[in-house]
């Protein structure tokens, strides 16, 4: 028994249904239930809530997330030996867990949610979990279809997340996160925690969507960050020279000093630029959010 709900012990599971980690998919279950019940309540309270979550694996965390109250927790998993064991969760909290086999890149969860906004919680495959954050923060139209982002990251990835302008680990993550939401490590997490152990510490990152982010078009915005981090060691007179246009006007529209580098830049800085070269292209700046 344990002491989050009547379900065998988690390692108990594992044996059961034959289940160890798979490298290939980032696997790396995470078996104490009283820390899946710390990421969960990291989310904010769960009554009522419905939850996405990513690669759930024997399902600690799902079950966490249902104990802890969520209304409803779909949980995407790609690893067809984890399915029946996520079943038995789903038979304890009838109705409120529907298991999604398949490629979280690829599952659209939005046709699944209803109209309220959801949140995503989860451990994340390693493998794919800069890829999901990305793509979550480049989700169109904004304000986006979750309420909050509370996401099990490596240490390093997610200090990149949250990383200041002055930051050496600054960077192109940095300011996409911090244009689209607020955003903050809650906790680490220690190796010995999870099955295998990875050789990296381990930080829930909690993201909350800014309801109205600086106006200003993703794309070009990408196109601006990866040419100036591209060259973070030269000024920005220099590596932004790849945009095609003349960079010097481009800053100086901007408000940005040509000297300056890369990793000296804040989010609005990166706004301004990013607005000079859509004047410089002929497109219009885009409208704020909600507008």
């Amino acid at each position: 028994m344990s002491a989050l709900d009547d379900l065998p012990p988690l390692r108990e599971v594992i044996r059961a249904h034959g289940l160890s980690a798979q490298k290939s998919l980032g696997q790396n279950f995470l078996l104490d239930l009283n820390l899946t019940a710390r990421v969960a309540r990291a989310s904010g309270p769960l009554e009522g809530a419905t939850v996405i979550e990513v690669g759930p694996g024997p399902g600690g965390l799902t079950r966490a997330l249902l104990a802890l109250g969520a209304a409803r927790v779909i949980a995407i998993e790609r690893d067809r030996r984890c399915i029946e064991a996520l079943g038995e969760i789903a038979t304890r909290y009838p109705g409120r867990l529907e298991v999604i086999e398949g490629d979280a890149l690829k599952v659209d969860v939005r046709p699944l949610i209803g109209d309220a906004p959801a949140r995503v919680v989860a451990n994340l495959p390693y493998n794919i979990a800069t890829l999901l954050l990305v793509g979550w923060l480049s989700a169109e139209p904004w304000p986006p279809w979750f309420a909050s982002l509370t996401l099990m990251f490596q240490k390093e990835v997610a200090e990149r997340i949250v990383a200041a302008p002055g930051s050496k680990i600054y960077g192109r993550l940095a300011v996409l996160a911090g244009w689209r939401a607020q955003a903050k490590i809650a906790f680490d997490v220690a190796p010995s925690a999870f099955v295998p152990p990875p050789k990296v510490t381990s930080s829930v990152v909690h993201l909350v969507p800014r309801a109205a982010p600086a106006p200003c078009a993703l794309a070009v915005l990408e196109k601006v960050t990866e040419a100036a981090f591209g060259q973070r060691r030269k000024m920005l007179r220099q590596s932004l020279k790849s945009l095609g246009t003349d960079p010097l006007a481009l800053l100086e529209a901007a408000g940005v000093e040509p000297t300056a580098r890369a990793e000296e830049i804040d989010v609005a800085g990166f706004v301004a630029l990013a607005n000079a070269l859509s004047v410089v292209r002929g497109a219009p700046v885009p409208a704020p959010a909600g507008a």
